[in-house]
């Protein structure tokens, strides 16, 4: 069984070619990898903290009717970013525990 290598993440990634986050690497059903559902998931956490920063500047200025429109954004960007991290760090320790394994 062969392991193909993730490409360059981030915005320090230089080199294009490489392997990227949302090739296919699904199953045969066609299904996304894991990896594209990772990259999706960065996506929508930037979305939301974008979002939620937009209405805080607007109520800031004023410019915001409804302040509960932007304590709903922050929270859920909030949230968000919470689950996002959960995630990482059960996959950290999912790796660290392969790494235990014995041979």
């Amino acid at each position: 069984m062969s392991i193909a290598p993730i490409g360059p993440v981030g915005p320090s990634a230089t080199n294009a070619a490489a392997t990227p986050l949302t090739s296919s690497t699904g199953s045969a059903s066609g299904a996304p990898g894991f990896a594209s559902a990772l990259g999706g998931a960065v996506d929508d956490l930037q979305q939301a903290q974008a979002t939620s920063d937009q209405l805080n500047i607007k109520a800031v200025t004023g410019g915001l009717d409804d302040i509960h429109d932007a304590t709903i954004a922050a929270t859920r960007a909030q949230v968000t970013l919470e689950l996002f991290s959960t995630v990482r760090n059960k996959a950290v320790d999912a790796f660290n525990e392969i790494m235990r394994m014995q041979a």
